[in-house]
């Protein structure tokens, strides 16, 4: 077993697909589906299985991978400690998010980016992926925060995580203290989501599809706060991902299943581009201060059995 094995399991184990998962560590999809069959003939363990389309994690696969993760960790931060690290980098940076990132992850991100690198200048905006995409083509931006484009366009896209998008509810409303809700029950729902335009209303419009549901789309805003906000003084839900409540009051958040809609956040670079040192940087603060956020996320989840929290 070699150390480029668990590198190449751990990117599929986070995409759960084997054409991202190859994009990730930069190699063939047949490459990378050869290394992983060494790896579990090594073990004697299958890792990952097929569920019509979908790749998923066997047990014995999430238990390696368990076990995987806090070991690279420790070798990411033995080579990282042996860089030379320029405190005295200059220069501005030019970063954009969506507003899911721009309310929590990117002040999280900047703190430690200033603390470490004064003498940069950051400049961020928060756009809509689509935006993103076209300055980082057009040479205005240095690295974007979103989600994978539908059509790369000379984009790199490195995933950082899955996550879920739930739905909301005021306090009082009559799904308020529902544990789970299967996508179906969404049928006639009345409900305010981001309009057509946005790849994430793209994708739950698929899931409704799926499911069999065809919710009452009272109202479609292009901002996801004030559709919390919406959601709070109605009777109408909707479905964001948590990273973009923050201490948001009077809503309940309740998982979704059958199908759970998931989206994968990652960065965002002109692949044909110089990146530049900040570029860089900036990308690694962020991978750090995200695997220690999953990290946390998993301890509490063991912790405590799942059910509605509110925010």
């Amino acid at each position: 077993m070699e150390l480029r094995h668990l590198r190449y399991f751990l990117a599929v184990a986070e995409t759960l697909n084997f054409t991202r998962a190859a994009d990730k560590v930069h190699v063939t999809q047949s490459t990378l589906s050869h290394q992983i069959r060494q790896l579990e003939e090594e073990l004697g363990q299958e890792l990952f299985a097929r569920v019509g389309k979908r790749v998923v994690t066997t047990e014995a696969g999430q238990t390696f991978y368990e076990q995987v993760v806090p070991i690279l960790r420790k070798i990411d931060q033995a080579v990282g400690s042996l860089k030379e690290v320029p405190h005295d980098l200059r220069g501005e940076l030019r970063i954009a998010a969506t507003h899911s990132f721009n309310v929590q992850l990117i002040p999280l991100c900047l703190s430690v980016f200033i603390q470490r690198f004064p003498l940069i200048k950051v400049v961020v905006e928060e756009l809509s992926g689509d935006r993103i995409s076209e300055e980082l083509i057009n040479g205005n931006l240095d690295l974007g925060i979103s989600y994978r484009p539908s059509v790369p366009r000379g984009l790199r896209f490195e995933p950082l995580y899955n996550e879920e998008l739930k739905l909301i509810t005021a306090n009082d409303h009559p799904l308020a203290d529902r544990k789970r809700v299967r996508m179906v029950e969404l049928n006639g729902l009345r409900m305010t989501l981001l309009t057509t335009l946005f790849s994430t209303r793209q994708m739950l419009d698929e899931c409704f599809a799926a499911a069999g549901a065809r919710p009452q789309i009272v109202a479609e805003l292009n901002a996801i706060s004030p559709m919390i906000e919406l959601v709070r003084r109605t009777d109408l839900c909707s479905i964001v991902a948590d990273n973009a409540l923050k201490d948001e009051p009077s809503v309940r958040i309740i998982p979704l299943e059958n199908p759970t809609p998931v989206r994968t956040p990652g960065l965002l670079w002109a692949q044909q581009a110089d990146r530049p040192a900040a570029s860089r940087f900036m990308a690694e603060t962020i991978r750090q201060l995200v695997m220690q956020g999953q990290a946390g996320a998993d301890k509490t989840s063991r912790k405590h059995s799942p059910g509605i929290s509110s925010t």
